[in-house]
C-alpha cells in the first residue's frame, strides 16, 4: 500500500520515550521528569535527541519535502524507543519492588498521553466543523471517536481494503493510529512481563515470551505486506515486534555496558546511518513494513545500544546536543499538531497544499507543541495529586476520553448543512416510463441545473455510502488477487449467462446489469478486478509490473470459456501505463484490446465493449459540497473529460477488429457541447473523481437496455 495510504505515517510518544507514529513523539522522557522519593531518575538525553530526529523525519515526509519521502520510518524509530524506555521503567520497578503495579503504570500513561491528545482531538473536531469536507464530516467524527478509544489503526486497516475509498484524502485524525498501536501493545506487555516475573525464575528466560511474540509478529507482518498491505501497515499484530525489539534491548541494558567501546561506537554510527538512509531511500511505493522495516528498527536499536555503553559514543553526544533534545522534548506535541494542520490548514486558507505552505504549517505546529508542553502537558503531568494518587489519575484519563466520545457523538448528530436549489424530476422514474429513454436522458442532460436539487436522491452525504453487491460481497477483487470468487447474480438457475468483465469502470455498471438480469432471467457473473485493464497488456501498478492482473486476466478468460455466455459486457478505465514503452501507442493498445475481445468473441454469442465514461474535475461529490449552488465550478468540458483519447480510440478499434459491438456512454453523461453536468434530474452522476454513482448507473438501466436492443443483443 502507499505510505501515504496518506499515504500516511504517524507517531506517538510515551513515558520515558514515546514513539511517534507517523509523526509522534511525545515531549520529554518520563525519565527526565522530576524524581519522586521512591524512584531514581533515568536520563537518556541521546534518546530524546533520537526522538527529535524521528519526528523531524516524519514531519518532512508529510510536508512533501524531496528526499524525505521515507520519513515515515520515524514511526518505527519511535516504536523501538518506546518499547525500550517503557520496558526499562517496568524492569526497574520489578527489580526494586519484586512486582508491578498495573494501576500506577496506566495512571502514568493517562496523565502523560491523554491531556494533550484530548485537546488536539477537540480542536481538530472544531476545525473539521468549520473548514473540512461536509461530505466526510460524520466520517471524521467517527475517526475522532476511534482515536479517543484507541482503535484508529484497526479502522484504517479495514478501510484500507476498501477500493472505493482509495482516492480519498487522509483523515485529520489519521495520525492517531500509531498511538492506538502503542496503547494496544501496553495492554498486553505489562501483564506479560508481570506473569513472566512471577513464574519464570531465570532472568534470561523471561525474555522468551516477548521474543516469541516478536518473531510471530514479524512473520505475520512480512506475509501481510503481500496479501493485505493496509493490515501490514496499521495492524497491531504486525507492528508489535518493533516495540518488542525495544523491550528486548531493555533486558540487555546491563550487558550492553560491557561491549567493547569501538564496537559500540561503530554500531551507533551504523545505526544512525541506517535510519537516515531508510528515510532517504524509501518512498510511498516501498512495500513497507515487511522486511524493509528491519533497516530503521535495527538501526534504532544500534543507536540506543551505543548510548547504553559506560562511555557514551560520539553519536550519543551528537544526539544529546540541545537543539536535538529540544525537538525531542516537544516531539509528542509536534506530532499531534502538525497532521491536522496539514490536512485542514490549506482548506482554511483557501490555498492548495504544497511543500512551502506545508513547511509553514509545520512551523506553526512546532510553536503549538512548545506552548502546549508548558501550558498543558507539564502542568498536568507534574501535578502532585495525580502523581500521588494513581486511581485519581486513571479516573482523570477516563474522564478525558469520555469527553471526546461525548463531543463526537453529539456533534455527529448535528452535521453541517449543504445548500440546495429547486426540486427536479426523478430520473429513475422518468427514464423507466419513457418510450425513448435515450432521447429523454439527452434532454435532461442539456437542461441540467447548476445547483444541488432539493430532492437529490440519495443525498450528497450518502452517495459514497452506496455499495453495490459486487463490493459488499468482495466480488470486485483487490490488487493482489489472482482469481475471482463465484459471484453469480440474477437468475442463478438460468442457462442464459451474461458476464460483466473488466476493472472498476466495469463494476460501476453492475447496478444496471443486475436489473436487466432480473428482468430478462439472466445468470449474471461478475468478473472485475481493481485497475486491471481489458487489454492484454502488462501495466504498471505501484511502479511495478501488475503481474497479478495478468494472472487474473488469464483465469477470468478461462472461466468465460467454460461459461460460454450469451453476452459479455467489457469495460475498463483509460487510466493506464504499459510496462513496455510503445512506439505507436494507438496500435499497441488496439492490438492488446483486440486479443482479449477476440478471445471473448470466440466463446460468447455477443460481446459489447463499453468505452470509459467521461471524468469530472476531481472528486465530484467533494466539489459539490463546497459549491452546492454553482456546480459549474466542478464540471469539465467534455473534451477535457476524456481521460485518454488515444486509449479510447484504441479500445474502439480493438473491439471492431474483434467483431465486438461498441457502446459509447459519453452521451449518457454529457450534452452535445459544453460541460458534463454533475446532477441529472434528482440524481448525482459521479461518486468520486472517476466512477459513475451507483444510483445514476441504476437509473440508466432503460438506456443500456435500449442500446443493447439496437445492437441486436436483446429481443424486440
Amino acid at each position: 500500500m502507499t505510505h501515504n495510504s496518506t499515504a500516511f505515517r504517524p507517531l506517538g510518544d510515551r513515558e520515558p520515550g514515546r514513539q511517534a507514529k507517523e509523526p509522534s513523539p511525545r515531549g520529554r522522557d518520563a525519565s527526565t521528569s522530576r524524581p519522586t522519593p521512591s524512584s531514581k531518575p533515568f536520563v537518556r538525553r541521546d534518546i530524546q535527541g533520537l526522538r527529535g530526529l524521528a519526528v523531524t523525519l516524519v514531519v518532512l515526509a508529510h510536508a512533501g519535502i524531496p528526499y524525505a519521502a521515507g520519513g515515515y520510518v520515524g514511526v518505527d524509530v519511535f516504536f523501538v524507543i518506546s518499547g525500550f524506555l517503557i520496558t526499562s521503567g517496568l524492569l526497574r520497578e520489578t527489580g526494586r519492588t519484586g512486582s508491578l503495579s498495573l494501576r500506577r503504570f496506566y495512571a502514568r500513561r493517562a496523565v502523560r498521553i491523554l491531556p494533550l491528545a484530548t485537546l488536539v482531538l477537540l480542536v481538530t473536531m472544531a476545525g473539521c466543523r468549520l473548514f473540512a469536507s461536509k461530505i466526510r464530516y460524520e466520517e471524521f467524527l467517527h475517526d475522532a471517536l476511534a482515536s479517543a478509544l484507541y482503535f484508529m489503526n484497526v479502522d484504517l486497516a479495514v478501510s484500507g481494503t476498501d477500493y472505493l475509498r482509495e482516492g480519498s484524502a487522509p483523515s485529520p485524525f489519521q495520525h492517531f493510529w500509531s498511538l492506538s498501536v502503542e496503547e494496544q501493545f501496553y495492554l498486553l506487555w505489562p501483564v506479560l512481563l508481570l506473569v513472566s516475573w512471577k513464574f519464570i525464575r531465570r532472568p534470561w528466560l523471561r525474555t522468551l515470551p516477548l521474543g516469541v511474540l516478536c518473531l510471530v509478529s514479524y512473520v505475520l507482518g512480512v506475509r501481510a505486506v503481500e496479501t493485505s498491505p493496509s493490515w501490514a501497515y496499521f495492524g497491531p499484530h504486525t507492528r508489535l515486534w518493533e516495540l518488542g525489539v525495544g523491550g528486548l534491548l531493555a533486558f540487555s541494558a546491563g550487558a550492553l555496558r560491557c561491549v567493547p567501546r569501538l564496537v559500540s561506537a561503530a554500531g551507533a554510527w551504523l545505526g544512525l546511518a541506517a535510519v537516515v538512509a531508510s528515510a532517504v531511500l524509501y518512498d510511498d511505493d516501498t512495500p513497507f513494513p515487511g522486511h524493509y522495516a528491519l533497516l530503521p528498527v535495527l538501526g534504532t536499536a544500534l543507536v540506543i545500544a551505543g548510548g547504553s555503553h559506560a562511555v557514551p559514543s560520539a553519536v550519543s553526544r551528537l544526539l544529546s546536543l540541545r537543539p536535538a533534545t529540544w525537538v525531542g522534548d516537544v516531539s509528542y506535541g509536534w506530532y499531534l499538531w502538525h497532521w491536522p494542520l496539514l490536512m485542514i490548514g490549506p482548506v482554511a486558507l483557501g490555498r492548495t497544499a504544497e511543500p512551502r505552505l506545508n513547511l509553514v504549517l509545520c512551523a506553526v505546529a512546532l510553536l503549538l507543541a512548545w506552548a502546549s508542553l508548558h501550558l498543558v502537558e507539564n502542568p498536568i503531568r507534574f501535578r502532585g495529586p495525580l502523581r500521588r494518587r494513581p486511581t485519581a489519575a486513571v479516573a482523570f484519563g477516563l474522564a478525558l476520553s469520555a469527553s471526546v466520545v461525548t463531543v463526537s457523538l453529539v456533534a455527529a448528530s448535528f452535521p453541517p448543512s449543504i445548500s440546495t436549489g429547486v426540486r427536479t424530476p426523478k430520473l429513475n422514474e422518468t427514464l423507466a416510463r419513457d418510450r425513448d429513454p435515450q432521447a429523454r436522458l439527452a434532454g435532461l442532460i442539456s437542461t441540467a441545473g447548476t445547483g444541488v436539487p432539493r430532492n437529490l436522491s440519495p443525498s450528497l452525504t450518502d452517495i459514497k455510502k452506496q455499495w453495490s453487491a459486487v463490493y459488499r460481497d468482495s466480488c470486485h477483487v483487490n490488487y493482489t488477487a489472482t482469481k475471482s470468487p463465484a459471484c453469480v447474480y440474477g437468475d442463478q438457475s438460468s442457462d442464459k449467462v451474461v458476464v460483466l468483465y473488466g476493472d472498476s469502470h466495469a463494476a460501476q455498471w453492475f447496478p444496471a446489469m443486475e436489473k436487466l438480469s432480473m428482468q430478462y432471467g439472466w445468470k449474471l457473473v461478475s468478473l472485475t478486478k481493481s485497475s486491471c485493464k481489458t487489454a492484454d497488456i502488462t501495466t504498471v501498478n505501484n511502479r511495478r509490473p501488475y503481474a497479478a492482473c495478468d494472472t487474473w486476466r488469464k483465469t477470468a478468460l478461462e472461466r468465460i470459456r467454460q461459461l460460454n455466455p450469451m453476452l459479455v459486457v467489457a469495460s475498463s478505465s483509460e487510466a493506464a501505463q504499459a510496462v513496455t514503452p510503445m512506439t505507436d501507442q494507438l496500435k499497441g493498445w488496439a492490438d492488446g484490446y483486440a486479443r482479449v475481445y477476440g478471445e471473448l468473441a470466440r466463446h460468447a454469442e455477443h460481446v459489447a465493449v463499453l468505452l470509459d465514461n467521461p471524468w469530472p474535475k476531481g472528486d465530484a461529490v467533494e466539489c459539490a459540497s463546497s459549491h452546492p449552488l454553482s456546480l459549474r465550478n466542478c464540471e469539465l468540458d467534455q473534451a477535457d473529460a476524456i481521460k485518454d483519447a488515444t486509449r479510447r480510440e484504441a479500445n474502439r478499434q480493438g473491439a471492431l477488429r474483434a467483431g465486438a459491438s461498441v457502446i459509447d456512454p459519453k452521451p449518457w453523461l454529457c450534452p452535445a457541447t459544453g460541460g458534463c453536468p454533475l446532477v441529472v434530474g434528482d440524481t448525482f452522476v459521479y461518486r468520486d473523481e472517476s466512477h459513475v454513482a451507483e444510483s445514476y448507473a441504476e437509473a440508466l438501466t432503460p438506456v443500456l437496455r435500449q442500446e443493447l436492443r439496437k445492437l441486436g443483443m436483446l429481443g424486440g
